[in-house]
């Protein structure tokens, strides 16, 4: 595995991949901090258009990614991660309205570990989830989720002045 850790507006970031894509991506300053393995090497250049992606998507100039990513995770996991990439920027769905798109009616529970669970918060982007009666709970805790949110109504997608990608 390879890592990079920068600095963002939202905290110390940290990236983690490999040949496959990308692994992980955990907020150093958050609750649930990653910390490096013995055997991962630093590598700031294969990471490097990743860490680019990242830093445009949080200053407001990019609203999707084209790198590769590789999460590990059992099934509904990732099923419920590739529901997560095809929620619109800007946009927000509720756990259950989530579980009803991917046939899982009663599973809202069920979707929300699964975002939970996600390893790669911002690229895979499970702070578009959000409960019934409020924002919900977030990896990296509930004011960056609201951040995160916030960021996306200042940018709207449609804005002609902006690149997608």
């Amino acid at each position: 595995m390879r890592f990079t850790t920068f600095s963002s507006p939202l905290g110390e970031l940290l990236l983690v991949g490999d040949d496959m894509g990308l692994r992980r991506l955990s907020f150093l300053d958050g609750p649930h901090p990653e910390t490096t393995e013995e055997s991962w090497r630093r590598d700031d250049d294969a990471l490097a258009r990743a860490r680019d992606q990242v830093l445009a998507y949080l200053d407001g100039r990019r609203r999707s990614f084209s790198v590769d990513v590789a999460p590990e995770g059992n099934d509904f996991q990732r099923e419920v991660w590739a529901a997560l990439v095809r929620i619109p920027y800007g946009e927000t769905r509720t756990y259950g309205e989530l579980a009803k798109r991917i046939g899982h009616d009663r599973a809202a529970s069920a979707i929300s570990a699964a975002n939970n669970a996600n390893p790669l918060p911002l690229l895979i982007p499970c702070h578009r989830v959000v409960a019934a009666d409020g924002i919900g709970s977030y990896s990296a805790g509930e004011a960056i989720k609201q951040q995160l949110l916030a960021l996306e109504e200042r940018h709207p997608q449609d804005d002609p002045s902006k690149p997608s990608d």
